[in-house]
């Protein structure tokens, strides 16, 4: 069996293994079952002989059981799992689309189908109907196991591979951190879609290459995530995001937890704090993109510095930051800019795209979306800068707000004490909900296109 430290500490083997672990332990719990390592990989195996032709699979199945039995069975037959930015259908027709012959992968009918849909018939198969699996199959580690795509948040979503041999080696800083605050054993209850890089890393990879055992659900509304998080045993960790956990808050609900995650957004320290208030368990936040995977973490409630995972290097450059990891072929830019600490530690400054100057002065909008957030009685913001100059040729700051008792007026008088007048958003918009993704993202063009209805 290859654990977390081998990864990092020696050379890659050709092929790893497709599960850890024994096979007799518990990898999901499905509809009050506990399904083995054993009986998934011999449902897996019974997947991947139905798949049809091809070197591609665009996985859309909901269930986050259905997504692993998908996710494992593209590896045993050797294909690559595509994840597209959203299951929207144009999304996954775009993708399918780069893909000539890839296969997208459904565990039920979707209206409208997308090109080339195949639900397999080993779906509708109970999982009792399989006996445990005698070994565990061997996964080559140059093959590229995943493409993911960034979100779009910033501009257009690009394509990023990810062989085998990278994610185990990334899955060995994740298993560190929760293997301290947890232990080897434990169970993940996760709000954010297995197709997202965070939800796959944290409720597909942990459970396939860990110790710990998934829910299959992905319950949404916050007396759901409460009843999904009291059914399983414990230590139990919540994957979630900052919308979740402040919709988790505002509800007032009972969070039987020992851990709790949140990535794909800051997370303002008073959420962070108020929630392991009400919650009791320690809210660890972990830092990572679609091209390096998770590469930090950091105790919001108590600490303003990321630590990075062991083997990971961070350096500020002049467009954001450069970041070396054992999961990655060469160093990666991202746009996040950085202030680093004397003991390796970083503190983040904002994006790139999102630092902005108006009138000599200079601001972030990720800072500016926080102050927001910071008001009483706001519960949502974005902001952005408008694409056009005004008459005075200023790229001016234009904010939407989910506020329900309060009217702009107020909400640019509380926020006139925070900020330079320049920074005012004007507009700021009220809005009833702001049209986030499955993980809270709220892409650029969305956000515009909404301020300027």
């Amino acid at each position: 069996m290859v654990v977390p430290g081998d990864i990092l500490s020696s050379p890659l083997p050709h092929s790893l293994p497709l599960a850890a672990g024994d096979l007799t332990r518990p990898l999901a719990h499905r509809g009050g079952l506990v399904v083995s390592a054993g009986q998934f990989i011999a449902h897996a195996q019974a997947l991947a002989a139905e798949l049809p032709a091809g070197d591609a699979v665009v996985n859309l199945c909901d269930d986050r059981y259905a997504f692993l039995l998908g996710f494992a069975a593209a590896l045993i037959a050797g294909r690559t799992t595509l994840l597209p930015p959203s299951r929207a259908p144009q999304a996954v027709a775009e993708i399918l689309a780069r893909h000539p012959g890839a296969v997208a992968l459904s565990d039920r009918a979707l209206d409208p189908p997308p090109p080339s849909l195949f639900v397999a018939r080993a779906f509708a198969r109970p999982v009792q109907a399989f006996a445990s699996c005698t070994s565990v199959p061997r996964i080559a580690a140059a093959l590229t196991a995943v493409i993911g795509y960034t979100s779009g948040s910033t501009g257009l979503p690009h394509a990023q591979g990810k062989t085998w041999g990278a994610l185990n080696a990334s899955n060995a800083g994740n298993q560190a951190l929760f293997d301290a605050a947890l232990g080897p054993r434990f169970n993940i209850l996760a709000t954010v879609p297995p197709q997202h890089m965070y939800g796959l890393e944290l409720s597909v990879l942990l459970p396939l290459l860990g110790a710990a055992a998934v829910d299959a659900g992905r319950p949404f509304l916050p007396a759901d995530i409460a009843a999904a998080l009291a059914a399983l045993p414990a230590p139990r960790l919540l994957v979630a995001t900052p919308v979740h956990l402040r919709a988790l808050l505002d509800a007032g609900v009972t969070l039987r937890c020992e851990a709790i995650t949140s990535a794909t957004a800051p997370l303002d320290p008073r959420l962070a704090a108020a929630i392991e208030t009400v919650s009791g368990a320690p809210l660890l936040e972990v830092f990572g993109s679609t091209e390096t995977c998770v590469i930090a973490a950091r105790r919001p409630a108590q600490d303003v510095l990321w630590t990075p995972y062991r083997g990971v290097q961070v350096l500020p450059q002049p467009d954001g930051m450069r970041v070396d990891a054992p999961q990655l072929a060469e160093p990666v830019i991202l746009a996040d800019v950085i202030e680093l600490a004397a003991d390796g530690r970083f503190r983040l400054a904002g994006r790139a795209v999102d630092l902005i100057e108006i009138a000599g002065k200079r601001a972030s909008l990720g800072d500016l979306t926080q102050r927001l957030l910071a008001i009483p009685g706001v519960s949502d913001a974005a902001v952005v800068q408008l694409e056009r100059a005004d008459a005075a040729g200023v790229r001016r700051i234009a904010a939407a707000v989910v506020a329900p008792g309060l009217d702009e007026a107020a909400i640019l008088a509380a926020l006139r004490d925070m900020v330079d007048p320049v920074f005012l958003p004007r507009p700021l918009r009220r809005v009833d909900a702001l049209p986030r993704s499955a993980t809270g993202k709220l892409p650029r063009a969305t956000l515009l296109e909404l301020l300027g209805s």
